[in-house]
């Protein structure tokens, strides 16, 4: 296989050398990751400083080793471990992080997502149809006459994030708001990330929790049939969530709730536009609606990065870690591994494989997943029926937000 120019490896180091934010790169990361099948499939990537997994099977395991998790200071200092103290202008975004469903581990895992998880079971979401339906009509209603559309902010944007406002029980007027909140906050997680992006993030943080904490007074004054009122009500074995794991939960569940969806929306659109497949024939019933649905998660998954701290010695593919180390996992890579799927940079949505691991595995599946994919099976069929001439009116930018992979603009017209 012809390397892509974009990096270089040397496989029998394991050593990888590639810039992040090269644009060659994140446009087109999956050439990489072939390539990387091909040559080194766990490799130190020097520029971040630290193993990276690719492969299917070491993806899906670490992803349920509870040797790793995802939080280290509930068993270690920072002394310990030789961690720098927290950085002041961060200390907005960190309260934020600190009760994140993402960051922790059990017990305190166990608890927040045990009083979480009833909302976003499979039955429960699935009562959303209708309104998803009726929200993506109104979306097309107002651009189908124009015979064009940038379809991120007139169509992705706006379903995912109206849908987890009315579960939580925030307005959907605030919807614009919660986008340029949370659009500041994932800059936090993008590769070489400036100052300027973590004072935009962190001053984020401080308006995304003063606002989330005026929601949760009203709901405490006035309950209603909504998540943030069930969170507020509910006890776990005799305790409550405390105001700051309220506001962290609310913002993770805003944030993880719409980022990705909105990414895989457009992702979608693109990858089923490029494939040359009769769209009608990709949606003509449930069931293949759900494989074209699978096959676009993955091979155009949108979060592409998950890392993890070794909480006890270790060795996986022959290298040792010890504790206090961390290590990354590129899900979007593992969803291509040649091992588990036959021609992986082809679109084929009658595949029947390995499932996609999009949605991760293990303690921290994605707890949005059967929201997030009725979601795109409702609103993906209405789409492409609604506008059958759809098609591509410029290459796609891609957002150099490199562990988020999205579009930065979807333009269409029919």
């Amino acid at each position: 296989m012809t390397l892509p120019s974009v990096f270089s490896v040397d496989p029998l180091a394991r050593r990888l050398s590639l810039n992040g934010r090269d644009p060659a790169f994140y446009s087109n990361p999956n050439a990489v990751y072939a390539a990387l099948h091909a040559e080194c499939p766990t490799f130190y990537w020097e520029e971040q400083k630290r193993w990276y997994f690719i492969g299917y099977d070491n993806v899906n395991g670490l992803l349920r080793d509870r040797r790793f998790g995802r939080q280290i200071l509930h068993i270690a200092s920072r002394e310990e471990l030789g961690q720098p103290a927290p950085l002041p202008h961060l200390k907005n975004f960190d309260l934020a992080e600190q009760h994140s469903l993402l960051e922790l581990e059990p017990p305190e895992h166990t608890r927040l997502r045990t009083l979480v998880n009833r909302a976003f079971v499979s039955r429960h979401v699935e009562k959303m149809k209708p309104e998803l339906a009726e929200l993506a009509n109104r979306l097309i209603d107002s651009f189908e006459k124009d015979g064009e559309v940038e379809l991120l902010s007139a169509f992705a944007d706006i379903i995912p994030v109206t849908m987890i406002a009315r579960m939580i029980g925030i307005p959907e007027e605030m919807g614009p708001q919660l986008l340029k909140w949370s659009h500041a906050y994932v800059r936090m997680y993008m590769f070489g990330r400036t100052r300027e992006d973590e004072l935009a993030a962190d001053q984020a943080s401080k308006e995304f929790a003063d606002y989330v904490k005026t929601v949760i007074r009203e709901r405490r004054a006035d309950p209603r049939d909504d998540l943030l009122t069930h969170m507020i009500t509910t006890e776990h074995k005799g305790q409550y969530l405390t105001e700051d794991e309220l506001v962290s939960t609310t913002i993770v569940l805003l944030n993880a709730g719409h980022e990705a969806t909105v990414h895989q929306i457009g992702n979608s659109v693109r990858v089923i536009l490029e494939s040359g497949y009769a769209r009608a024939e990709l949606f003509k019933d449930e069931m293949t609606t759900e494989r074209t649905v699978e096959e676009s998660l993955r091979i155009c998954a949108p979060v592409h990065i998950f890392e993890r701290w070794c909480l006890e010695p270790a060795e996986i593919d022959g290298i040792s870690f010890q504790r206090g180390e961390k290590v990354a996992l590129i899900l979007a890579a593992a969803n291509l591994d040649p091992a588990k799927f036959s021609d992986p940079l082809t679109f084929k949505p009658d595949r029947n494989e390995a499932p996609n691991l999009s949605f991760g595995a293990g303690i921290h599946f994605c707890i949005g997943a059967p929201l997030a994919r009725l979601e795109l099976n409702v609103v993906l069929p209405i789409l492409f029926e609604r506008l059958p001439g759809l098609r591509l009116k410029k290459t796609p930018a891609v957002k150099d937000v490199y562990q988020f992979h999205g579009l930065d603009k979807l333009e269409l017209n029919w």
